[in-house]
């Protein structure tokens, strides 16, 4: 299962939230993004509990992540 996370984090406390979850097993890619949303994450997990930990005891913990967007990939293309 390939799902997109997108998270706000509080100002200031952006590149060391990267660094952390740079550091998360499951991720795929991480990137620092200008916009509504401060980072974009890929990441590949193979049950939906998985994908559940992930969002709500790893990310969400992140000292500064404030707020997550999980979108769930139907289908992928390359």
């Amino acid at each position: 299962m390939l799902a997109y996370i997108l998270a706000k984090v509080q100002a200031g406390r952006d590149r060391g939230v990267f660094e952390e979850i740079r550091k998360l097993e499951g991720v795929k890619k991480a990137s620092m993004t200008y916009g509504i949303y401060d980072l974009h994450i890929e990441a590949q997990f193979d049950t939906v509990e998985e994908l559940d930990a992930f969002v709500f005891e790893k990310v969400r913990r992140i000292p500064g992540v404030t707020e997550t967007v999980t979108m769930i990939a139907s289908r992928t293309a390359s």
